[in-house]
C-alpha cells in the first residue's frame, strides 16, 4: 500500500471520528440563553388546563385497557 492510500485511509476514518466528538462539546445551556429559553412559547406545555384536560381524555379512554396505571371503564366518569 502507498502512502497516499495509507494517509487518505486514516483520513476517512479520523475526521468523522473526530467530528464525532466534537458534536457533544456544547450540550449545556449557557446563562444568557436561559431567559430564552424560559419564555411562555418555549415551554413544552403552554396551556396547563388544555394539558390536563387532554391527559384526563387519555386516561379516561385508556383506563380499559390500563392507560397510566388507573383504572376505570373508559366512560370518562373517573
Amino acid at each position: 500500500m502507498s502512502n497516499k492510500k495509507l494517509y487518505s485511509m486514516k483520513l476517512i476514518f479520523c475526521v468523522p471520528a473526530l467530528l464525532a466528538i466534537s458534536a457533544c462539546s456544547s450540550l449545556g445551556v449557557e446563562p444568557w440563553e436561559r431567559d430564552v429559553l424560559a419564555k411562555d412559547e418555549m415551554q413544552l406545555v403552554t396551556d396547563p388546563i388544555e394539558a390536563a384536560t387532554d391527559d384526563h381524555i387519555y386516561f379516561s379512554k385508556e383506563a380499559s385497557s390500563g392507560g397510566r396505571g388507573f383504572g376505570g371503564g373508559g366512560c370518562g366518569c373517573n
